[in-house]
């Protein structure tokens, strides 16, 4: 360790993280309990002498992706410090009885398979890394930090570590592998070797390779051959094959544990290693044929618990940013998958083995039900829209901005949340949506989301969230005929009702059933857990399940999104490079000068957006903003001195600027526009400072362009205010010109009016696009078309004339559904943009008949 390190004391703040008490030394340096002031969770720091590279950031945010109950959970990356999940306990000491060191083996193999899989290697597995909670949890410390990918260690990089601890030195050198102790390139089989020595400390109760120096210690790893001779019968093949020296003979999986335990219990059939996908599919068959038989014969047996596995369709993916959606009859399961890049709904029926798509849901998400199960609802970018599962087209229903959720009652009323906003409802046949619950300012509440209907078609769930005090995150009950409601309970997450009279939420990623009376509109009874390690979506207070009215369950547990990687193309569609690490990026913007990319980056863990700089000339990163509440969207000022962002920490999301240098706190930069006050985001910034565009969605005209002047009043006005959607506003260079976005021909069009007063209309594009940006010489407009073109025009303005070319395609663009279509143009001409790197791990859905039935168990 670093002796220049300072021991930090109580009160210290790093970042958002206030230091509470020292807690020890680690390899890398001194560790603290600490504060998330933010999130108020306690957390564990290690502070370094030295500054993080960028490559590191990246390589320790890959393994902050890692999601695992027997991981310590990395949170997040600081200049020179890790935050990481405080775990509560104590390292493993043996001898243990077999019954608890096998309990402790099963829990740290499946950590490592699940990192091995991710491609992540610990290379310091040993005891000290290993934590028991109280209730027999296993947690495995410092996860990858040693070793990440594949890369060849530096020969003696372990053995460095804390020079002034000899015990620490000879702990590490006696767990590694002969082929670690030589210096050659490792991977997950190292891993598997220390496990072997873990196991055995743990029976045992002494080190398997002991000896008075390091080089002792070596010497034994490389040369003894491990005394096995007293170990139980029942583990020696598993050890025997975790601690081959030659790499090649030894287990090559540490999933595959069970195959060489010589219990039953454990003992698996003779099949592969790995569940494959034939298998997959055969499991899937019968337990449709079990769901079939329990339909027809329902009242001549008792019910019982059914499990089946869905798998995706062939060459797709599901959707994170959406959710599943069981009809009410129990018979069908509507889901968004991915294929080919497009986004659309896909229907299984239960009785089938195969799902079908629906034609018309091209952009869809978070599709739900009418009560009689023959018509499914779903949003797209903008639009509530319907189509029947027997067929027909789909027909729209009415404006939805970002919508959060949707429910339909009996009797026809489409209730849907949106984000930063209310719920609204509209008639199932379509019409306007009309805002039925408000925000409770005083509060802090931000938005109203995942509504759902209850038994009498006029009550409701939905739920409250708090982005600055999450903990305030609660569910409630609201009336379509009032604006009373009541607290139900305090949870981040969707809430659903089901029959016969149950409330299901997550709560810490364990999904809950708790009696509910629909009548009186209150709990009954404590909540009980019926389903673990639920899967969280890609939008915050979303968790993937769903049920119908029939005692049919849905759920997702153990999937991996992939995130995007910002990547720079030239005007061949050829790509120049990356810029940072894949990570869910909601928009980004490039300085005046070129120098310096700003982009808003999600926590995976909270939700919660900053904004991050990457310096181009240096090739480094660093954090911009620290909260309270998301802070998206930047724009840069014209002089590159200030960066404008939009960030809801208030009640109503609204602009805020910051200075680049120095260290000013945030300031407000314009109150939220309309009457009442809205959500309101800065769009662009005048080259020569006097005006910035704002938008922002009105309940009654939809998303408008406004302006708000620099220098007097600083009152901004109306620019483009009508019944269709106006937004991606950009002016020209010269501040003559403003592209925007509309859908007023029932398709989005770029079209350009005259700046500051609004005259003349020239429709740019031809065919459908979208989010138009001017070459930095203002001789250009680019844009996306409908199809999935990046689009360039030759542009002309003079005086009050307007003159656009033909637009002609560029390349071929596909975004992630994860993430805003959005791309800058830099001076050099370089386009900026998200893609995806990798495809998302697509687990199955895991769908459970009579799932009440367990709950009396």
């Amino acid at each position: 360790m670093n002796q220049s390190l300072m021991l930090l004391t109580a009160g210290t703040q790093l970042g958002p993280y206030e230091i509470v008490a020292p807690l020890g030394k680690g390899g890398m340096g001194e560790v603290y309990r600490a504060r998330d002031t933010r999130l108020r969770r306690e957390v564990a720091i290690k502070v370094s002498a030295e500054q993080f590279s960028e490559r590191f950031e990246r390589e320790a945010r890959a393994i902050a992706s890692l999601n695992h109950p027997n991981i310590c959970q990395l949170y997040d990356v600081g200049p020179n410090y890790l935050v990481m999940e405080l775990v509560e306990g104590a390292e493993p000491k043996g001898p243990l009885p077999l019954d608890t060191v096998l309990a402790y083996a099963r829990q740290i193999a499946d950590a490592l398979d699940s990192a091995h899989d991710r491609g992540i290697v610990h290379r310091d597995l040993k005891p000290a890394n290993i934590k028991i909670k109280a209730d027999g949890t296993v947690k495995v410390l410092d996860f990858g930090l040693a070793k990440i990918g594949d890369t060849p260690p530096q020969a003696g990089a372990t053995l460095t570590m804390g020079v002034s601890q000899a015990g620490m030195i000879l702990g590490t050198a006696a767990y590694m592998s002969p082929e670690q102790a030589r210096g050659k390139e490792i991977d997950r089989r190292a891993d598997i070797w220390a496990f072997g020595v873990v196991l055995y400390e743990m029976l045992m109760g002494e080190q398997l390779f002991r000896g008075d120096t390091i080089s002792d210690t070596l010497a034994a790893v490389l040369m003894r051959e491990p005394d096995l001779g007293r170990v139980p019968a029942s583990v020696h093949r598993l050890l025997a094959s975790c601690l081959e020296k030659d790499p090649k003979q030894r287990l090559q999986a540490a999933g595959d544990y069970r195959l060489l335990l010589g219990t039953t219990e454990d003992a698996p059939a003779p099949a592969a290693s790995r569940p494959s996908y034939t298998g997959w599919i055969a499991a899937a068959v019968l337990a449709l044929v079990a769901v079939a038989v329990s339909f027809i014969h329902f009242r001549e047996a008792p019910p019982r618990v059914l499990k089946m596995s869905v798998l995706p369709p062939e060459k797709a993916a599901f959707a994170e940013i959406s959710l599943p959606a069981l009809s009410p009859d129990g018979r069908h399961l509507a889901f968004v998958a991915a294929l080919d890049g497009k986004y659309s709904v896909w229907v299984r029926d239960l009785d089938s083995l195969v799902a079908r798509p629906l034609p018309g849901t091209d952009g869809a998400f978070y599709p739900f039900w009418s009560p009689d199960s023959r018509t499914i609802a779903f949003f797209t970018n903008d639009k509530l829209k319907k189509v029947e599962i027997a067929g027909g087209p789909a027909l729209t229903l009415c404006g939805a901005v970002s919508a959060r959720g949707g429910t339909w009652s009996k009797n026809d009323v489409i209730l849907f949340g949106a984000n930063n906003s209310t719920t609204f409802r509209v008639a199932a046949s379509g019409g306007s949506a009309i805002a039925s619950t408000t925000l409770d300012g005083t509060s802090g509440e931000t938005s109203h989301r995942f509504p759902w209907f209850l038994p009498d078609g006029h009550h409701f769930l939905y739920t409250a969230r708090h982005v600055t005090e999450p903990e305030k995150t609660a569910v409630y009950v609201g009336d379509l005929d009032s604006k009373n409601r009541k607290l139900v309970v305090t949870a981040d997450s969707n809430a659903i009702y089901t029959a016969p009279g149950y409330l299901l939420f997550v709560r810490e990623r364990t999904l809950m059933a708790q009696p509910f009376d629909a009548g009186k509109l209150q709990t009954t009874a404590d909540a009980a857990p019926i389903a673990e390690r639920v899967d969280a979506g890609e939008i915050a207070g979303q968790n993937q399940f769903s049920a119908s009215q029939t005692g049919v369950l849905v759920y997702t547990s153990g999937s991996a999104a992939a995130n995007p990687q910002l990547t720079w193309f030239d005007r061949s569609g050829k790509q120049l490079g990356t810029l940072g690490m894949p990570s869910l990026v909601n928009w980004g913007a490039i300085s005046p000068d070129g120098k310096t990319v700003a982009v808003d980056r999600m926590d995976p863990q909270t939700h919660v957006y900053d904004i991050w700089l990457h310096d181009l000339v240096r090739g480094t990163a660093s954090r911009f903003t620290f909260g309270p509440g998301s802070n998206e969207f930047p724009i840069w000022s014209p002089d590159g001195s200030r960066i404008a962002f939009y960030s809801q920490r208030n009640a109503v999301g609204q602009p805020f600027q910051k200075a680049i240098a120095g260290a000013a706190p945030d300031s407000v930069l314009s109150k939220p526009i309309g009457e009442p006050p809205h959500v309101t985001r800065v769009d662009d910034w005048s080259r020569d400072g006097r005006y910035i565009i704002l938008d922002g969605p009105d309940p009654k005209t939809k998303f408008d362009a406004w302006v708000l002047p620099t220098f007097g009043d600083r009152k901004a006005v109306p620019y483009l205010q009508t019944e269709f959607n106006e937004f991606y506003n950009k002016l020209s260079p010269d501040g003559q010109w403003l592209a925007y976005t509309s859908d007023e021909s029932k398709r989005e069009e770029v079209y350009v009016q005259t700046f500051p007063t609004p005259g003349g209309k020239w429709q740019v594009s031809s065919n459908g696009g979208s989010h138009s940006i001017w070459s930095r010489d203002g001789k250009e407009l680019y844009f996306l078309s409908a199809d999935g073109k990046m689009m360039a025009v030759d542009v002309k303005g003079t005086g009050t004339k307007f003159e656009a070319g033909v637009p002609k395609p560029l390349f071929d663009v596909r975004f992630p559904g994860s993430v805003n279509a959005w791309f800058d143009v830099g001076p050099d001409g370089r386009f900026l943009l998200p893609i995806q790197v990798d495809e998302a791990k697509s687990v199955p859905l895991t769908v459970v008949v009579n799932w009440t039935a367990a709950l009396k168990k």
